[in-house]
């Protein structure tokens, strides 16, 4: 039996969003509840009024009433709002105030600093009017190939508050990841900084941004950032415009473009297992209402309250970092490495920033229970209320450090989603406790279930998460996908009008969770997903290797492992320089999350009769615990003998 480690006090309870909005609910609609999982019960058999509640108690801002609350019968063909106009980012600057300053940034090699809201609000007129004055208009797209410094927050909000289309890449991703993403959304703008820091090294970039800029044709501008050197010149051609230029006009106020509820707001990226990137684009309103009810209920995050969780621009947690901004708290920011200079160097950031919640994940609590640290005995944590950790499930011994070595009354609350949805799809709640190795509870309006291979829900045992009934938060579209092929393929094809998300998860009696690992053959590296088409589009192109197959393996105590199977060319050998020349490669042309643990030399690749490579029968036979060798169909291989070599390496892990 898992133990308890955490049980909510009384006055955090009372003084959660969630008891207020029970008891608002009690007021407006006649019901309220006792317990979360009725709560949960209701939202989910009520999906129209529960969200239309969403939309009422948080007193969203529409320049235009709706029509219906829902529209549709079959996902994904469901319309949230009809009617109504709405701006993300205005609800944001509702909440601005001299009390408490909007953002704190640290990095490596730079103090912490504070960023007042009406600094940050000067800031954003003026990229906003220089923005305006480069032609970019409600629809288009502005691309950022930023680090996670405040810059990157001014271009989202001056983008996000003309009704343009935000997307952005971390700088550790290479030319080709990063083309193989924006040259899909065309961006009339690029934002970009001359490099990134990571574990004391710095890295220039502005070689691949003037590649960027060649290759991207619709790209007319890029706002050059010299972030890593103030001394750095701006490449000398046409089309770039230093930083400093966007003061140069005289700007009026942030001007609120009203968009439909369903107007695209970002294009976040993530990848199955052919082709480019998905473009995943999300709506105004559906991650307005989303955000607002989990950052709220969920993690209890209240104003002026200090909002930390480490990423990078690239990944779903950033989005989500910024959406802390619409609770009217300060959004805490770090540009650099997690383990730099020692494993301490977070906690000691959420001391010195005194951060309320610390947002990380599992592998990163697992690296410092490892190391033996003992933060919680080394700085002032009084203000950590609460501990997120995602990116991987998160095993028992990690909950046992954090509260034998943390803080002992902390809550801490394991969290899943993704970037398909930007936010969790099950996570915190205060008015649960938290049981040891598992998530507490499914958010609030998810009608999330286990389904075993034949679509029956099952609990207390392992299934595929899916979702039954439509969310607000689910994607608008693809770019760039005629008739919702590749998205209905993604999610709808398993269990026909039920999305499919492509973990395997254990729900308990209690409604408690855990997730299980990753049931597709997208590869999960701490949180951020990389197709596998993007591995192999590097490896087609070294000569010495003929084909090749790469699986991620969720192991144990939140740890990884990324093996890279290569058939070599007649001829050739798997020598240390050739190890090296792919490793290399992956990390210049993709990023360093693509590089591989171990390279594997193997007879064959697996595929099916189709000609589809076996990914997910291959994770399956090596994983620990899940389906294994026995659900291999060899009837359906091209060639079944190849087989057996994994079966074999299995053995030795």
């Amino acid at each position: 039996m898992s133990r308890i480690l955490w049980e909510p006090l009384l006055e955090l309870k009372e003084k959660s969003h969630l008891t207020a909005y029970n008891r608002w609910l009690g007021n407006h609609y006649g019901k309220s509840f006792d317990n979360y999982e009725d709560l949960w019960q209701w939202s989910i058999e009520n999906i129209e009024v529960f969200w239309e509640s969403i939309w009422k108690y948080f007193n969203i801002i529409s320049h235009r009433s709706y029509n219906h609350v829902l529209e549709g019968d079959s996902m994904p063909d469901y319309k949230w709002f009809s009617g109504s106009l709405i701006n993300y980012a205005e609800h944001i600057f509702r909440n601005k105030n001299d009390q408490y300053p909007a953002l704190i940034f640290k990095s490596e090699s730079s103090e912490m600093v504070e960023i007042s809201w009406k600094t940050m609000e000067s800031e954003v007129q003026h990229l906003q009017h220089f923005l305006t004055q480069s032609g970019v208009t409600k629809g288009d797209c502005v691309a950022a190939y930023l680090p996670n410094i405040p810059e990157a927050t001014y271009g989202f909000l001056a983008t996000n508050a003309l009704g343009a289309i935000w997307t952005s890449c971390s700088p550790d991703f290479g030319k080709k990841g990063v083309l193989e993403r924006f040259k899909q959304l065309q961006p009339k703008v690029l934002i970009a900084a001359d490099g990134y820091q990571y574990f004391r090294k710095k890295y220039n970039r502005s070689e691949v941004i003037l590649e960027i800029k060649e290759a991207i044709p619709s790209i007319e501008t890029v706002i050059f950032i010299p972030y890593l050197n103030p001394e750095q010149e701006m490449p000398d051609k046409n089309g770039f415009v230093h930083w400093s230029t966007i003061y140069n006009d005289k700007h009026n106020q942030i001007h609120f473009e009203p968009v439909p509820f369903d107007h695209p707001m970002w294009v976040l990226y993530s990848s199955g297992t052919t082709g480019i990137p998905k473009a995943i684009t999300h709506s105004h309103g559906g991650m307005l209402l989303e955000h607002l009810k989990y950052l709220a209920f969920h993690n209890d995050v209240h104003k002026g309250e200090r909002f930390f969780w480490y990423s990078t621009t690239g990944w779903m947690m950033w989005n989500f970092v910024q959406a802390s901004l619409l609770t009217g708290a300060t959004a805490v920011l770090y540009d650099g490495s997690a383990a730099y200079p020692n494993i301490h160097a977070l906690w000691q950031y959420a001391s010195e920033a005194k951060i309320n919640h610390f947002g990380t994940s599992a592998p990163f609590i697992m690296a410092s229970k490892s190391k033996e640290a003992t933060q919680g005995q080394s700085f002032d944590l009084s203000s950590l209320r609460t501990i997120g950790s995602t990116g991987a499930p998160l095993p028992s011994e990690g909950f046992d450090w954090i509260y034998n070595n943390i803080k002992s009354d902390v809550w801490l609350s394991s969290m899943s989603g993704g970037t398909d949805i930007c936010t969790a799809l099950v996570g915190g709640s205060p008015w649960k406790p938290v049981k040891e190795g598992w998530i507490q509870c499914r958010a609030l309006g998810v009608s999330l279930f286990a389904y075993d291979e034949k679509g029956n829900q099952v609990k207390n045992q392992m299934g595929e998460m899916v979702i039954t009934r439509p969310l607000p938060c689910m994607p608008l579209y693809f770019w760039n996908d005629p008739e919702n092929v590749r998205y209905k393929e993604s999610y709808f094809d398993m269990y026909p009008g039920v999305w499919r998300h492509g973990d395997w998860i254990e729900i308990d009696s209690d409604g408690m969770l855990r997730i299980l690992g990753r049931s597709d053959a997208t590869l999960n590296r701490q949180g951020v997903r990389i197709g596998t088409a993007e591995i192999y589009s590097v490896i087609d192109e070294i000569g010495e290797i003929e084909d090749s197959l790469i699986v991620n393996l969720e192991l144990s105590e939140g740890k990884h492992f990324m093996p890279l199977f290569v058939k070599l060319s007649p001829d050739q050998d798997l020598t240390p320089e050739l190890k090296k020349n792919i490793k290399t490669k992956l990390r210049s042309e993709c990023s360093p999350r693509h590089v591989p643990d171990q390279i594997i030399e193997v007879p064959d690749i697996p595929y099916t009769l189709s000609g589809k490579k076996m990914e997910a029968p291959i994770k399956k036979i090596l994983l620990p615990g899940t389906f294994g060798e026995n659900t291999i169909q060899k009837d359906t291989m091209k060639n079944p003998e190849s087989i057996d070599f994994y079966i074999e390496f299995a053995k030795d892990l």
